[in-house]
């Protein structure tokens, strides 16, 4: 997959070396030129300067053949305009805007904006969000025999009940991360877009919910 990402800064940097790592092409924009230093000298990547909303820029950087586009600048109004001009405008489809104000990330997430609040941020969020697959694990219990995933769902399960993804996979969901918000659902609470989904599992269950979490209800 090719990944554009705005901004050079500690963030975007470590994000486009461990993109990098995993086999992904990558470009970085940065409007000072400057920043680039922070790239390894072994970073293959494009270094494109501009801002990362103008298109021309993330024409240059190859907005038009990504499947990712991450805005990790320093200001949160340049990250939320990027990010909805790579999405409503070149149809990218994994789309993350890191945000300083968590108090404006609701908002953003309303507009179909995924936000990544710095007060909660790693590259491992990022990554999740513009890689979205399988599971991660959050915790387990000391036996081993428990474990709290957060698993990547289907776009198939949005609309559908709580009861029903647990029916169909076999799990039991812990709860949601809606808006930025932890939420306990009720069986007929409705999965809407954008929520990412914990759910307790055996480990050794664990290929099989990923599995059905990415069929969706129809398969």
């Amino acid at each position: 997959m090719h990944v554009v990402i705005m901004g050079c800064g500690r963030v975007g940097s470590t994000l486009a070396h461990s993109l990098e790592d995993l086999g992904h092409t990558v470009a970085v924009i940065d409007q000072d030129p400057g920043a680039f230093r922070r790239l390894s000298p072994h970073f293959a990547g494009r270094r494109v300067t501009g801002a990362g909303f103008d298109r021309d820029t993330l024409a240059e950087a190859g907005i038009g053949d990504a499947g990712a586009f991450a805005a990790v600048s320093s200001g949160d109004n340049s990250n939320i305009i990027a990010a909805r001009v790579a999405r409503e405008n070149f149809g990218v489809e994994n789309v993350c805007a890191r945000i300083y104000d968590p108090r404006r990330a609701e908002i953003y997430q309303r507009l179909g904006i995924p936000t990544v609040a710095t007060v909660r941020w790693t590259a491992d969020q990022m990554l999740r969000r513009l890689l979205p697959t399988g599971s991660t694990e959050i915790w387990r219990d000391p036996s081993g025999q428990v474990v709290l995933v957060e698993v990547h769902t289907a776009p198939g399960w949005m609309g559908h009940r709580i009861a029903k993804l647990e029916d169909a996979t076999g799990t039991r969901v812990a709860f949601l991360t809606r808006l930025g918000d932890a939420v306990l659902p009720a069986a007929d609470t409705v999965l809407q877009d954008g929520d990412l989904v914990q759910v307790m599992v055996n480990p050794a269950d664990i290929a099989r919910v990923e599995a059905a979490f990415a069929k969706g209800p129809g398969a």
